[in-house]
């Protein structure tokens, strides 16, 4: 069978640490014949590792030489616009690290402009393809908990310092990014795909920080500003009575509350939507909790830790080779986008906002 190229643009951590280790797990399907990274060490790296052929440290140089049909895109969020723009105007199918954009309206065009040349996008968090999320997902719908009108989220993002973190954490604190944008998208996408589209949002949302300076690694003495809003607390009206709470910020060291919890009439769900080792926790209504760990599917055992981002990737692969339609849509993230500018939009006015 004839392997799908693909480029992979940006090598930071999350390429590090979530997809090139697990790159093996589609080799017989895919092979990436193109890296590109501002870091030339970085970069050297990667292509003597795994064994990539082609080096590059200008994206659009990139998109102009390599024969890739795909790139995954894994640049820092304030360069998602540019340069998946770039990549669907050069052609390319796309895969996105999340958020897919920076506005709700940038996302909607992107996916307007993958429909109209005929490519497929798609984007993270690919939650929604964890074994635990369909096992969930499949307990919602078959009514194990009965009808649910309440639900809490947390996207945990962690006070700076981040101990053992020794990359430069600069791009997460940037105007545009922070913990809302990077981890509250989870919870946001897992409770849009669970109970369906938002219909109002009212919030508070605030800055605590105003810098820190890193003390360990080869980053220690850099000022690093906070210019993003680090202390969101959501409310998210799905209709029908049903309303849900998320909050994302980075001023908890951390908790020991389930990451997402679903409260249905007849039990509570309770469970972590990111981390595949962690177990389900199913209370019915006049019994004991229980403790499942959902199984992967025998076609693709998963990995044993950790978020298994690679399955948003191989997703991609199904949908260009049609066997199955887009699930990880960027009409999904435009909405949760929306619901995000909504919470901001709140929490200045001090009025609910209303989405269609």
């Amino acid at each position: 069978m004839t392997r799908l190229k693909l480029a992979l643009l940006g090598c930071g951590d999350v390429a590090q640490r979530d997809y090139l280790p697990e790159f093996h797990r589609v080799a017989d399907r895919a092979e990436i014949v193109a890296v590109c990274t501002r870091s030339v060490t970085r970069m050297k790296e990667a292509m003597q590792r795994y064994a990539i052929p082609n080096g590059y440290t200008d994206y659009h140089q990139m998109l102009a030489e390599s024969d890739a049909q795909a790139v995954i895109n894994l640049t820092p969020i304030a360069l998602h616009d540019e340069t998946n723009f770039a990549i669907l105007e050069s052609g390319r199918h796309l895969y996105s690290e999340k958020p897919v954009a920076s506005r709700s309206f940038v996302a909607q065009q992107l996916a307007e402009m993958a429909q109209a040349r005929g490519l497929q996008a798609a984007c993270a968090p690919s939650i929604r393809l964890f074994p635990q999320m369909q096992y969930v997902l499949r307990l919602i719908e078959e009514g194990t908990i009965g009808p649910v009108y309440s639900a809490r989220g947390y996207g945990h993002f962690g006070v700076p310092l981040w101990t053992g973190y020794f990359s430069d954490p600069s791009p997460f604190f940037a105007a545009g990014a922070g913990p809302m944008m990077d981890m509250g998208v989870y919870p946001l996408h897992a409770l849009t795909t669970l109970i369906g589209p938002v219909r109002r949002v009212v919030a508070l949302v605030t800055k605590v920080h105003e810098s820190f300076t890193i003390t360990e690694g080869p980053y220690a003495g850099l000022r690093v500003p906070v210019e993003a809003d680090d202390h969101w607390h959501v409310l998210l009206d799905f209709g029908g009575g049903c309303i849900a709470s998320v909050a994302a910020n980075a001023v908890v060291v951390d908790t020991r509350c389930p990451p997402l919890e679903l409260h249905g009439l007849s039990g509570t769900i309770a469970f972590d939507p990111i981390y595949v080792q962690q177990p389900v926790e199913v209370l019915s209504r006049g019994c004991t909790w229980e403790t499942v760990r959902p199984p992967f599917p025998e076609t693709n055992p998963g990995r044993s830790a950790g978020p298994d981002h690679i399955l948003g990737v191989v997703h991609l692969l199904d949908c260009i080779e049609g066997r199955c339609s887009p699930q990880l849509s960027l009409d999904q993230a435009a909405h949760v986008l929306r619901v995000i500018e909504a919470a901001a939009e709140s929490a200045r006015t001090g009025c609910a906002i209303k989405l269609n």
